[in-house]
């Protein structure tokens, strides 16, 4: 096949920029449009003729880096115009989350430094609990160690101020794309595909090339789900207990059969098999075809999260042990430390592609209404 229309950029001359490079790789599929089926991002590239920075941005969140396009593509390497779109989107995808987020200059750090900075800040909130823990307690449970008011008084704000930070970044992002007001139509279809991970397949049910080159596999998609289903468990077993303890007038410890350890237990089992899945699969993939630069963060967020659900596990098997007072240090430490760095590190992702979803569910919408 040959591209038979005049490009907007020279589709042999790579750019160093990565909005300018991503430009340059979408006009040429633009041009192309043999991976029209493939996901949702094709067919929203083939709805414009001219492609501004919200565009590509719109873009490289919608995709999944499922890269079905690069093994199928013609022009990817020798070939002179030198594809490589999952890289090119998986580049303007995360200098969007680098440049939206609130306030700048953070979320740049932790994709370069993500170890670094992780291990320095489990480390200094897991000796500030400590030494907390150190202090007369007031209460049964974990609450003997580190008392009710002063977890409050810690998590409140650690948990309020990033989303504080997520939303500013959101808005922002929402803005740069164009979005308007949204219907229930829009959100029930951005979350039926959120929910199933539709995009993760391709968005043609037979799998995703991550790990297996031109072989197709659902192993990606099953980890997304397990490390998305797992959180969300563990979420809502800490709002259950939110409302026992306040509204109910039941305080913690809970039993084994409570609702919210029947929550927060399988959501802690599908946290460390999601993030062990995770990890094994980036082993396997190319990473010539994944973000650069950002390898550092990437692992960093799916070590921190799959440590989060494994001392809470173990926490809750060592309860009433000597173990049990570092083990809290160690484990309300890394909590701490992912709720703080959400907002810049690749858990933030997840709300961006989410709000891609939204828009491109309204996009949809709106050009069937003509």
């Amino acid at each position: 096949m040959s591209l038979d229309v005049s490009l907007q950029t020279d589709p042999g001359v790579l750019s160093d920029d990565p909005m300018q490079e991503a430009r340059r790789q979408v006009e040429i599929c633009n041009a192309c449009r043999y991976c029209e089926g493939f996901c949702a991002v094709f067919p929203a590239i083939t709805r414009e003729k001219v492609f501004a920075d919200g565009d590509l941005t719109q873009l490289a969140n919608l995709c999944h880096n499922c890269r079905g396009c690069y093994y199928a593509c013609q022009y990817t390497a020798p070939h002179e115009f030198d594809l490589n779109l999952p890289r090119a989107l998986a580049s303007a995808r995360a200098e969007s989350w680098e440049r939206l987020a609130w306030p700048g200059g953070l979320a740049k750090t932790f994709q370069a430094k993500g170890g670094a900075l992780v291990a320095a800040l489990v480390a200094g909130f897991a000796i500030m609990f400590a030494a907390i823990a150190a202090l007369p307690g007031e209460g049964e449970g974990f609450y003997a160690w580190l008392s009710h008011s002063a977890m409050v008084a810690i998590f409140a704000p650690a948990f309020l101020l990033p989303l504080a930070a997520l939303a500013v970044s959101l808005r922002r992002y929402w803005r740069e794309v164009g979005g308007t007001w949204l219907t229930l139509a829009d959100w029930r279809e951005a979350v039926g595909s959120a929910g199933r991970l539709k995009n993760l397949s391709g968005g043609q049910g037979q799998g995703c090339n991550f790990e297996k080159a031109e072989r197709f596999s659902d192993a990606r998609r099953h980890v997304h789900q397990a490390v998305m289903y797992g959180f969300m468990l563990c979420f809502a077993s800490t709002s259950v207990a939110t409302l026992l303890h306040y509204v109910a007038g039941m305080e913690a410890p809970y039993g084994l059969f409570s609702l919210p350890k029947l929550l927060g237990v399988p959501g802690g089992l599908l946290l460390v098999v999601g993030c062990a899945g995770m990890i094994a699969l980036k082993g396997k993939a190319d990473p010539d075809l994944g973000t650069p630069g950002r390898a550092s963060g990437e692992r960093a967020f799916i070590w921190l999260l799959g440590f989060v659900g494994l001392s809470g596990l173990v926490l809750y098997a060592v309860r009433g042990t000597g173990l049990t007072g570092p083990l809290l240090a160690l484990h309300l430490g890394s909590v701490l430390t992912f709720f703080l760095l959400t907002p810049y590190s690749k858990m933030a992702h997840g709300f961006y592609r989410f709000t891609a979803l939204l828009r491109e569910a309204q996009e949809k919408r709106l050009r069937a209404k003509g």
